[in-house]
């Protein structure tokens, strides 16, 4: 009778446990859901997106009681960006493309409009000398200048050096560039503006022959965009001056034209989902760490990792006080494992991490990867602090693209990352 009351209590308790994670997921869907709606525009730079975003991180973490080094949770900075506020259109020999779908706009694509004959860069336009005055030599005014990446021979670059505008006599630029892609469309951001427009197009919504190329775009560069980093910390019980930190970035592409923006759901609605998570549950009295845990959602990543560049020349913390710090991206997957970098620098650290998932099971492999610039863990590296980023592997395909939605993404390996990340907290707190 005790045995099985002993059993009853036991099983109890890990129905309570299941309970309360299964609240975890749903909120972290919540999250994704909120994030990647049509009312944070992409977290982008149109319409205010990313600031929007903001604001509801601040409401999290003020919900979570989260402690903040300043009044609002926010440390405001700016930079530049290249938007696409208004009209986008484009026409091929009479097709309209779709947006989005069928194309996109580079991240630098500047201002034009019209309908122009094309000039197709083919093979015997080489990256020599040679090649290279054939290709000066040519008249670009008033047609769009295609680029085949499967027809050319060498590497392109050294003719999109020459059609950048500071390159090119003013009097023979060409009305704009395309590229043709086989692949898939990526999208990203800039914080330049070329002079005329530059679309990449999928082959597969080409019509056979390219004769005349018709468009209109919008672009406006922001000179001075204001956002800002959202920071919030828990008080440590033993050690309140040592830090361990989780980060995640919270921007995304944001919109092409009025009707296209990129939801952005696995990059980083994600990682910004777990960062709450371990918000949520680190704040409940009974999961009080002994170190001080701070939160920081990013802005300025897709454009180049500014946000975390800002924090670490103005920190909101002592870089010396933080043990370790962990940054969250790309986190909605994880059939194939996942994959940390910085593994090579801190091995003594990854062999902590991947002890402990190999006594637990909870993914089928962790990747190690060395030093990369590849996310906001890397200035935090470079100032001396150890870091690593994780990311999980397999499963959806979509990155930068329309196609990133929270509806397709199955946050595979979501609970177990979370986990994972717990139980190593325990160790780095020691």
């Amino acid at each position: 009778m005790l045995i099985r009351k002993s059993f009853q209590i036991t099983f109890l308790l890990c129905l309570f446990q299941l309970s309360l994670f299964s609240q975890d997921i749903n909120y972290a869907h919540r999250v994704i859901n909120t994030l990647t709606s049509p009312a944070m525009h992409g977290r982008g730079y149109v319409n205010d997106g990313c600031n929007i975003a903001g604001d509801y991180l601040k409401h999290q973490f003020d919900s979570l009681h989260l402690q903040s080094f300043n009044k609002n949770y926010f440390q405001d900075f700016s930079f530049p960006i290249n938007t696409f506020p208004s009209d986008v259109a484009l026409s091929i020999d009479g097709k309209n493309l779709v947006p989005g779908k069928d194309y996109i706009l580079e991240a630098a694509s500047g201002n034009g409009k019209g309908s122009y004959d094309t000039l197709l860069v083919r093979k015997h336009y080489k990256p020599s000398k040679e090649g290279i005055a054939n290709f000066l030599s040519t008249s670009f005014k008033n047609k769009v200048v295609v680029f085949d990446y499967d027809s050319l021979s060498g590497d392109d670059s050294k003719f999109l050096q020459i059609l950048k505008q500071e390159e090119l006599p003013k009097e023979n630029r060409p009305a704009a560039i395309l590229f043709i892609e086989n692949k898939k469309l990526t999208m990203d951001v800039s914080q330049e503006e070329f002079n005329y427009p530059l679309f990449t197009v999928l082959r597969s919504a080409l019509p056979k022959d390219i004769s005349k190329i018709s468009f209109n775009v919008s672009a406006k560069l922001i000179k001075d965009f204001k956002t800002q980093n959202v920071v919030g910390y828990i008080k440590g019980s033993q050690y309140p001056d040592s830090f361990i930190v989780y980060t995640a970035h919270y921007d995304h592409l944001g919109q092409m034209g009025r009707d296209v923006y990129f939801p952005g759901a696995n990059d980083n609605a994600s990682g910004t989902a777990l960062l709450l998570n371990l918000a949520n549950y680190y704040s409940r009295k009974e999961n009080q760490p002994t170190c001080s845990i701070a939160f920081i959602a990013f802005a300025g990543e897709e454009a180049g990792l500014l946000g975390s560049k800002y924090f670490t020349e103005h920190p909101l913390i002592p870089l010396n006080e933080i043990k370790f710090l962990v940054n969250l991206d790309l986190l909605g997957t994880g059939d194939e494992g996942m994959m940390v970098v910085n593994a090579t620098v801190f091995p003594r650290q990854f062999a902590l991490l991947d002890s402990i998932n190999n006594a637990k099971k909870y993914l089928v492999k962790i990747g190690q990867r060395g030093k990369a610039a590849n996310s906001d863990h890397y200035w935090f590296t470079e100032k001396g602090v150890p870091s690593f980023f994780f990311y999980t592997l397999g499963g959806v395909a979509a990155y930068h693209d329309i196609y990133d939605k929270a509806e397709t993404l199955p946050l595979t390996k979501f609970e177990d990352v979370f986990r994972l990340i717990v139980d190593f907290n325990l160790v780095l707190q020691k």
